[in-house]
């Protein structure tokens, strides 16, 4: 009776020594991305204010996916509170491509491409599809700390990206 309570004992004491779970090879190379990381002001280029709040992102699935979750105040031109959301993204490998699916609660981004620099940044582009809006997100690492982050739209018939939002995270420490 004494031996199965000692095993169950030694396999929680060695999940919880293991820690954060092992990026699989094919996310390996945006790592970079997990932790939690807060927003100064960021800019609203449609709206002419600003952005604040927090990204957590963390591995789960065993290392297979990538699980971002925010929230974001908004202030108008004058600094005043002008509303705010959560949003989600889950990010993950699929036959040699990266992809990511994002929603907030009203719009849904089905991400079907990535351009990856390891460790240096990741752009994220979702599909062309014909009368709707293209979009970009994209991250770029500045170590130790540091996460600049652009989002931006084609609109249909044009061949510019506009900007929506771009902002700086800081990695809490």
């Amino acid at each position: 009776m004494k031996l199965p309570c000692i095993a169950i004992v030694l396999c929680a004491a060695s999940s919880a020594s293991a820690g954060t779970p092992r990026l699989n090879a094919e996310l390996a190379g945006i790592g970079f991305l997990v932790g939690r990381w807060d927003t100064g002001a960021g800019n609203v280029a449609d709206t002419g204010g600003t952005s604040k709040g927090f990204s957590v992102v963390t591995v789960e699935a065993n290392g297979a996916a990538l699980l971002r979750r925010d929230h974001t105040d908004l202030f108008d031109a004058a600094k005043k509170p002008s509303g705010g959301f959560d949003q989600i993204m889950l990010i993950y490998p699929e036959n040699g491509t990266l992809y990511a699916d994002y929603s907030d609660g009203r719009h849904v981004i089905h991400y079907k491409s990535a351009t990856v620099v390891a460790g240096e940044s990741v752009t994220f582009s979702s599909v062309s599809q014909p009368g709707a809006p293209t979009f970009k997100l994209t991250y770029e690492f500045h170590a130790p700390d540091t996460l600049n982050v652009t989002f931006g739209m084609l609109p249909p018939g044009q061949s510019v990206f506009q900007p929506i939002a771009s902002g700086t995270l800081r990695k809490h420490q």
